[in-house]
């Protein structure tokens, strides 16, 4: 099994640092994922010997830390399945989600999660990787959704979330053409009294803001493209609904079609991010799926 390490070429200008000072400064890991490998025989190593974080290093030596767990800690069990990959390196995964597959395994499902079908991808390719989530799409929403391969790409990931370095944009289709063009909706979001899942705008709500653009209209439905300033549970949902445009099939908060189709016409559409490692920006996208296109086709000329 490939495991993934990040090193440093002692130059004379670091000549002298300690190897934590060095481990956190220059290569950016926390004492968090510090904890998890200095008890590794590799863990972190200065020219392939095993170091105290105290000892200073000297120029000409190549320090090194092991960045993935050799037994996998999530307790995550490995399962076949179908994945749609979009991109992959050492550090992180792109899936192309399918509507109806749960991100994380959960009560009822603990075999059948785009958590258990990444498991056994790097099984198959023999990566010593475990199941780092850093964001989670809803069970009926499809599109791009990122993974960590281990736990510093994890924690920086999380880290950029709700900031301008994680963008994330969606396509929606809505029962209902929005008021105006485009615009945003600000309003606070909170669960519903009685309920575990619906949630409602509420004076009493964390703040949410919505960006939408309307990209085209067909009869009484709009393609919609949305941008999260926040993320709340259901925000685009109960945002649409908020101003009388419900998401087309959105059974919890518009009209429940299972004919047309059969969940909340919502698609992560694209994501961009800024690489965990190496600080490059990646920006992918995942085309409309047929079924959300079915419900607004383009204008014939």
């Amino acid at each position: 099994m490939s495991a993934r390490y990040l090193t440093l070429n002692i130059t004379s200008e670091l000549a002298g640092q300690e190897v934590n000072t060095l481990l956190r400064r220059r290569l950016g890991l926390s004492g968090t994922v510090l904890r998890r490998v200095k008890w590794l025989e590799d863990g972190i190593t200065l020219d392939g010997a095993r170091v105290n974080v105290r000892v200073r290093v000297e120029e000409g030596q190549t320090l090194a830390v092991r960045l993935t767990d050799p037994s996998p800690a999530s307790g995550v069990v490995p399962a076949e399945g179908p994945l749609d990959i979009v991109y992959e390196d050492p550090d992180l995964i792109v899936l192309n989600k399918a509507p109806g597959v749960l991100v994380h395994p959960g009560h009822g499902h603990f075999d059948d999660t785009l958590g258990n079908y990444l498991m056994w991808h790097y099984g198959q390719t023999g990566e010593e990787s475990d199941f780092h989530p850093v964001h989670r799409l809803d069970k009926g929403t499809s599109g791009l959704v990122v993974a960590a391969k281990h736990a510093h790409a994890q924690e920086k990931l999380k880290n950029q979330l709700h900031t301008s370095e994680f963008r994330r944009v969606y396509l929606a289709v809505c029962d209902g053409v929005p008021p105006e063009p485009s615009g945003t909706v600000d309003a606070p979001i909170g669960p519903v009294d009685g309920s575990l899942v619906a949630r409602e705008v509420r004076p009493d709500g964390k703040p949410a803001r919505t960006h939408y653009q309307v990209v085209r209209t067909c009869g009484p439905r709009a393609l919609v493209e949305l941008e999260l300033e926040t993320g709340r549970t259901h925000q685009i949902r109960v945002h649409m609904a908020c101003i009388g445009c419900p998401l087309t099939g959105d059974f919890l908060y518009g009209a429940e079609n299972g004919g047309l189709i059969p969940r909340p016409a919502l698609h992560s559409a694209q994501l961009e991010l800024t690489h965990p490692i190496t600080g490059e920006r990646l920006c992918l996208s995942a085309p409309l799926p047929a079924d959300l296109a079915a419900l607004i086709p383009m204008a014939k000329g």
